[in-house]
């Protein structure tokens, strides 16, 4: 049996109530036009090729969410409906695709640039002080701070996500060139918690010490990749605030916000860190005093803090 579009209108019955409401008739008007277009498209001014299939690719899938709208029952929009199948084929063919292409390549790459925070507007406050707030402490009260903690903020066990990084690696994006790169070996269990491994070092898996050359004190933009896995929580609202440290002296506070995350997912991101550009004296006494140059990273998931890592740094590799 022959059937028939509706050409008069492309997109279903012209009484079906649905299209009465706003969103539903703006969805309408616009598929049509596209439509309009296609079977016209000498009424445009000269398009280029490539324009054209553009526009009927973007038609077939306006009218995907059309005719969901106004419902595929009709038999009038039967053959409109074999005309987009492939369309939808391809789409979801192309989405599976690319989901296997996350999974193995360990998640899709985000560049996260800090947030601009003048640090000087909040409320000053001592490591004592956010040590007495218990697990309340939030990302303004780290801003506050204005030197680095002596010890840590949280315990391990307070990662209640399961967040668990696997990879890091720091380059120049100038050049590209590789500063520091390191991973978890694939299997490796997981650090206990103090309560678990009695009196084990409770820096374990949250210090790490860099030694870099002097010139890395010249850069002026690195990018610090980093690859995590998380539990079977889904996490919102995922941020980090590292703060580095000279002599008691803030240098630089980065800010990033990681967003949502899915459970039982690999995440990988890319932190693009502006360093600012220091003083020559400031440089040499940073070479001169190895590990004198420290940092707090704080994480948060919904504005609590859950991870506390720390780090020192020292610049005279190869001197």
């Amino acid at each position: 049996m022959t059937q028939t579009a509706n050409h008069s209108h492309p997109f279903g019955n012209y009484d079906n109530p649905l299209r009465s409401q706003p969103i539903v008739a703006s969805l309408f008007r616009l598929a049509y036009t596209f439509h309009a277009i296609l079977k016209n498209p000498s009424s445009l001014s000269s398009r280029s090729q490539i324009k054209k299939k553009k526009k009927r690719k973007t038609s077939q899938q306006l009218f995907l969410i059309v005719s969901a709208v106004f419902g595929m029952n009709n038999p009038r929009n039967k053959l409109a409906q074999t005309g987009v199948t492939k369309v939808q084929t391809e789409a979801e063919a192309g989405l599976e695709t690319s989901h296997r292409e996350r999974k193995s390549a360990g998640g899709m790459l985000k560049k996260l640039k800090s947030r601009r925070n003048q640090t000087e507007k909040w409320p000053v406050v001592t490591e004592d002080e956010l040590r007495a707030l218990g697990t309340d402490i939030s990302p303004d009260h780290v801003l506050g701070l204005r030197a680095v903690t002596e010890d840590y903020l949280c315990r391990p066990e307070d990662n209640i996500y399961n967040i668990d990084f696997t990879r890091f690696k720091i380059r120049d994006l100038e050049t590209g060139t590789v500063l520091f790169e390191i991973a978890k070996p694939p299997n490796s269990a997981p650090v206990e918690s103090e309560e678990e491994s009695g009196d084990a070092d409770s820096s374990a898996g949250r210090f790490v010490r860099y030694q870099f050359t002097p010139a890395f004190l010249k850069l002026r933009t690195v990018g610090a990749t980093v690859e995590f896995t998380v539990g079977d929580r889904p996490i919102n609202s995922f941020r980090m605030i590292e703060r580095h440290y000279f002599q008691g002296r803030l240098l630089k506070n980065f800010d990033f916000d990681f967003g949502f995350c899915i459970p039982n997912s690999r995440n990988t991101c890319e932190h693009i860190y502006e360093f600012p550009q220091l003083p020559d004296d400031l440089i040499r006494q940073m070479v001169d005093h190895p590990y004198e140059t420290r940092s707090d990273s704080f994480y948060f998931v919904d504005n609590k803090l859950i991870m506390h890592n720390k780090a020192d740094y020292a610049y005279n590799g190869g001197l």
